[in-house]
């Protein structure tokens, strides 16, 4: 009979969840690692319907009903296979291909492919203790890796020449060009990767399927990862997740974090239940084959702006995937570390303290509003509203999502509108700013929030208050900008002019200065002035 490709209807296992599907169905109750509801197949009081999102298959221990998330699809909408499969597929968002049965040749091929890779891993593992392997074990030693880590994790070398495509030179080279170890050149088949330190990437049954090879003499990128192939899909595969599984299960949550050294030291220090992307950003297949064993997730990233901005973007990713048991967090590593070198350096008891201080989602998502908003102003706060409200309507769950929305209301209204209940003292201190400057500022901010956003740690250093309306400004959009530059640069100058003031003091009064720093400053500020000009200039 014909069937769907076994690898649709393995993606379609892999971004639905079990439970969730069931649950349209069966109220089900969590109880140790299954959950449990009544039967749908037969009349019961007493649950004895259980189900193993891990394993993916549902049992009655009354019954005996027994299958998978297409069977019970199947069962209980007394449907066919056919149309179990474009439902659970219109779930998944994912277009209904055509069905069609593996042939012998694309079973073969499959075959053949972990049959090279396995050989390939087994290869660099022999090749990283020779020696034209020393000096990457050599760097995997002083990452901290013992030889039973290097084992465990088949971690391997590969030299500088074509090794794979010398030892398959009997295999015909579209068998070898697709598993992505070998390329064809000018000059024949060569190895694609050479002089790297290789960790094989394992599908859900712990088979190569691919590599990510390290550099080892500085050059960028640090890391290449094997080509999407057949069996390999980047945006679909979690690096560590089949040595994590279990211990997800046990520690009831997943810890991700940025790369591959990172997540195996992690594991190898008390947090077993932690995995990586895979030389790519962070997906919603990620997040969907992580929520089925567990939807309680830390990010944990750097605490420079590219960790705050993947932090932000894995925020985004995860709302669809909340439900009212979800315990998502954030967890940053600050001082320019990572959490390899927190481990090494602090020990476990420090990497545990990041971990138990993650903030909390909601508590995150509020902060970053905060942070990227004017909010002290109508405009600034009327963004932040919509950006909180497209957030929001990315969670499913609607009773949650509407806790969440009444929660942020309430912070709204003690946080920013408590400003109104404040009446005005005269301690304040003004702007030295001339009062119409201050309003062409007010007027552009209202009327353009672009250049609010752009310029935000400028406007806020200026101790203006933007609570009151004000008339819109006449500027165009880039007129707008250029004052606000030209104004900003004219302060620059005044600042720099101060500080050049203080060390001709000091030079007159026959105290050491610093002629460097004086000639610096002169320097800064003829920078600043031709800046400025060249504006005027552009302005006319």
């Amino acid at each position: 009979m014909a069937k769907f490709d076994n690898s649709f209807t393995d993606e379609l296992r892999q971004r639905l969840s079990l439970v969730d599907v069931i649950s349209r169905r069966v109220p089900l109750v969590k109880k140790g690692q299954n959950y449990w509801g009544c039967c749908p197949f037969h009349n019961e009081k007493t649950p004895s319907f259980s189900v193993s999102e891990d394993k993916g298959f549902y049992h009655c221990f009354g019954c005996g009903e027994h299958g998978d998330i297409i069977s019970f699809v199947m069962k209980s909408e007394n449907i066919d296979f056919k149309e179990a499969i474009k439902e659970l597929a219109d779930m998944a968002g994912m277009k209904l291909p055509e069905i069609k049965q593996k042939t012998r040749e694309q079973i073969e091929a499959e075959e053949n492919y972990i049959q090279i890779t396995e050989s390939a891993t087994k290869k660099y593992q022999e090749l990283l203790y020779t020696e034209s392997g020393k000096h990457a074990l050599e760097y995997i030693k002083k990452r901290g890796f013992s030889d039973e880590m290097i084992k465990k994790y088949r971690i391997g070398y590969a030299p500088k020449n074509n090794i794979i495509a010398s030892m398959f030179n009997n295999i015909k080279h579209e068998k070898l060009v697709s598993t992505g170890l070998v390329k064809i050149g000018e000059y024949g088949p060569y190895d694609f990767f050479r002089d790297k330190l290789m960790f094989p990437i394992f599908n859900a049954h712990n088979q190569v399927v691919a590599f990510s090879g390290r550099s080892l003499d500085g050059s960028e990128p640090k890391y290449i990862n094997t080509t999407d192939t057949e069996l390999f899909h980047k945006r679909q595969t979690i690096f560590g997740f089949n040595f994590a599984r279990d211990a997800i299960h046990r520690a009831n949550r997943s810890i991700i974090v940025e790369g591959q050294i990172d997540a195996i030291q992690m594991q190898n220090h008390g947090f077993g239940e932690t995995v990586a992307p895979l030389g790519t950003a962070l997906t919603e297949d990620h997040i969907a084959i992580l929520c089925k064993s567990n939807r309680n997730i830390i990010f944990c990233f750097d605490g420079d702006n590219a960790g705050q901005k993947a932090a932000v973007r894995a925020c985004t990713l995860v709302l669809p995937f909340l439900r009212d048991n979800s315990d998502v967090k954030f967890a940053f590593v600050t001082g320019g570390k990572d959490p390899d070198e927190i481990l090494k350096t602090s020990g476990e008891s420090a990497m545990r303290k990041i971990i138990d201080n993650a903030t909390p989602l909601i508590d995150f998502l509020w902060e970053t509003v905060n942070k990227n908003y004017l909010i002290n102003t109508p405009g600034g706060r009327a963004q932040a509203e919509k950006y909180l409200k497209d957030c929001l309507s990315k969670i499913t769950d609607k009773i949650f999502q509407n806790e969440i929305e009444n929660e942020y209301n309430n912070r709204k209204f003690n946080q920013w509108h408590k400003w109104k209940k404040t009446e005005y003292t005269p301690e304040i201190e003004l702007p030295d700013i001339d009062i119409m400057t201050t309003n062409v500022i007010k007027s552009i901010v209202q009327t353009y929030p672009e250049i609010t956003e752009k310029y935000i740690d400028f406007l806020t250093s200026l101790n203006i208050s933007f609570d009151e309306d004000v008339q819109k400004t006449d500027l165009s959009l880039e007129d707008a900008e250029k004052f606000i530059i030209s104004f900003k640069l004219q302060r620059y100058i005044k600042k720099l002019e101060t500080e050049k003031q203080v060390l001709l003091s000091k030079a007159l009064s026959g105290d050491e200065y610093n002629s460097d720093e004086l000639n610096n400053i002169n320097n800064k500020i003829n920078e600043a002035k031709e800046k400025l000009e060249l504006l005027m200039d552009i302005k006319k």
